[in-house]
């Protein structure tokens, strides 16, 4: 890679200084950053130094963290389906920007009356990247090995966990919930699902990212270590991963849309720190960053050379609590600091206008979107009152595991952190900060290994329960639930809203719920953002999707 980290760290600090600010010419003295490991990357081509040297179009985008996973249904992790949107693409897809559903690799479909038979109609003639064919086995297979946790491609002895699939689906091969019922190979390109009772976002599921199809034949080579090896029809297909470094991948030459995608490789490329990835925004070493910061906005718009972009307001931030874990097993506790917590002072301070406060773990427009929930006022008296009823009037000591990497809706979670450290202290909580590497974050508060911690969630499939019962149903406990919270009449509300067709009984159903869990102070949301990005004014046809996720199929460097 041109740039690493180090350069960029060092770069930065020569700019903040006015020392002669790092550069790629010929007269500079500092020595090139070191390349991945020789088998980490393709020997016909070392890097993006090939783009200067041939022509090709290669973009390097920027972002704060590493993917989780690149077995897509194996992961909740935005960063890791950033990446493998471009590598393996689902029977429908959603609009450039929107979720309205669109061909994918079915090129049509068809709903019985009663909602319980789906056919799909698949194209032909396509391949995956390993030169297999793609038909209607290679889709039964994928939701077989999702849904079937006995099956040899499932790899739960490995430790895969495939909790989107159970959420957005009621659940695993055996459970009463699981709606899927039988999957049917009509012929090599029409394939149908029966399911045993309706589900009223089914074919919004089949456009979530989550659910592309990999290759069955990479998976009985790779097996477990599918992860690391993604094979799908993408436009893009899979080079190399340098563990929080670089993730390389070169153009699908045999794409099945002729004459996409226009880059010849893309390079995802982790900067941790936002003002860093900046710096080489406009020294020209990126070409798209993500994690821009807020008070950076209005610099960007006043520079030719780079454009500012936004995604819709389609996410938000919390500050979690582990429900089961003292003392946070507590409700008055978690009310508690759910009044201490100055949520407009995180919004004005960190997110330029670009932020509204949020009572609900929902944006507003969304279907059932509750907006008679009071929520909770900054109050620190209240929050005081709280803790005495608890028992802690003397105070009491938590540990705050802090997000560690920049995200759609949190852009600075370190000073985020430090906001909460301090309205705690106020109200006589010592919040003690710990850090962890992203993926070791998402695996032990997967695991519940913490107390307070904090995250936030962007939408996938423009449904409410995408939102609600990942987070909050007691089913996704230890998995997507990482508040670890349970009650048996959100759970019931959320599975009625999940089986109504009617979308007015489905909007009541979630207003319900969502009162419940604003008494029950599972997490405390904080705010809603429209997050910005940018990237260098050469970069032709990209729109930010509100999923965070955006194929860069249409993508290309103006010359």
């Amino acid at each position: 890679m041109k740039w690493k980290w180090s350069c960029l760290f060092a770069m930065m600090l020569a700019f903040l200084f006015v020392f002669a600010a790092c550069s790629n010419s010929e007269e500079t003295d500092n020595e090139p950053a070191e390349e991945p490991a020789e088998e980490a990357v393709d020997s016909e081509d070392e890097g993006e130094g090939t783009q200067e040297a041939s022509g090709e179009q290669v973009l390097v985008f920027a972002r704060g963290g590493d993917s989780e996973s690149l077995d897509p249904g194996s992961t909740t992790d935005g960063e890791s389906s950033r990446v493998t949107v471009q590598v393996l693409e689902g029977l429908l897809q959603f609009d450039k920007e929107s979720f309205e559903l669109t061909p994918g690799l079915a090129h049509d479909w068809e709903v019985s009356e009663d909602g319980l038979n789906y056919t799909f109609y698949l194209e032909e003639g396509v391949t995956f990247h390993d030169g297999s064919d793609f038909n209607a086995e290679a889709v039964k297979t994928n939701f077989e090995r999702w849904s079937d946790p006995d099956h040899e491609y499932a790899f739960t002895d490995e430790g895969y966990v495939y909790s989107m699939y159970g959420t957005m689906f009621g659940g695993f091969k055996g459970d009463e919930g699981h709606v899927i019922d039988e999957i049917n190979v009509i012929n090599d390109y029409e394939i149908e699902f029966v399911l045993n009772q309706p589900l009223g976002f089914f074919l919004q599921n089949l456009g979530m990212s989550y659910f592309g199809i990999t290759s069955p034949a990479a998976l009985e080579e790779y097996g477990s270590k599918i992860n690391e090896n993604p094979v799908g029809t993408g436009p893009f297909k899979f080079v190399s991963w340098s563990k929080d470094d670089s993730i390389i991948l070169d153009k699908n030459e045999n794409y099945r849309i002729e004459g996409y995608p226009k880059l010849d490789r893309v390079i995802f490329e982790v900067i941790p720190d936002n003002a860093a990835r900046l710096i080489a925004l406009r020294s020209g070493e990126i070409d798209i960053m993500d994690g821009l910061n807020p008070d950076d906005a209005a610099g960007i718009e006043a520079e030719d050379s780079l454009e500012l972009l936004t995604r819709a307001e389609n996410n938000f931030a919390y500050l979690g609590f582990n429900t089961q874990k003292a003392p946070l097993d507590k409700v008055e506790v978690r009310q508690a600091i759910n009044y201490a917590i100055d949520k407009k002072a995180i919004g004005d301070a960190l997110y330029a206008g670009y932020a509204n406060v949020a009572k609900n773990p929902l944006p507003p427009g969304y279907l059932g979107y509750n907006d008679d929930v009071e929520g909770y006022d900054f109050n620190p008296e209240k929050a005081k009152e709280l803790l005495a009823e608890a028992g802690y009037e003397g105070g009491l000591d938590i540990e705050l595991w802090t997000m560690p990497v920049a995200r759609p809706y949190m852009p600075d979670p370190e000073t985020v952190s430090q906001i909460i450290q301090n309205n705690l202290e106020q109200v006589g909580i010592n919040a003690t900060i710990v850090r962890e590497e992203w993926a070791p974050y998402l695996e032990k508060t997967m695991n519940g290994e913490q107390q307070l911690y904090m995250l936030g969630w962007s939408g996938t499939n423009g449904d409410p329960d995408y939102f609600l019962s990942s987070l909050l149903h007691g089913s996704n406990v230890g998995s997507s639930n990482r508040s670890f919270y349970q009650n048996d009449e959100v759970d019931k509300l959320l599975d009625a809203a999940k089986r109504a067709v009617d979308q007015d009984e489905r909007a009541d159903l979630y207003k319900q719920a969502q009162a419940i869990i604003s008494e029950d102070s599972p997490m405390v949301t904080l705010v809603h953002s429209t997050p910005v990005m940018a990237t260098s004014s050469n970069v032709l046809n990209y729109v930010p999707h509100p999923s965070t996720s955006e194929p860069l199929t249409e993508v290309e460097l103006a010359n």
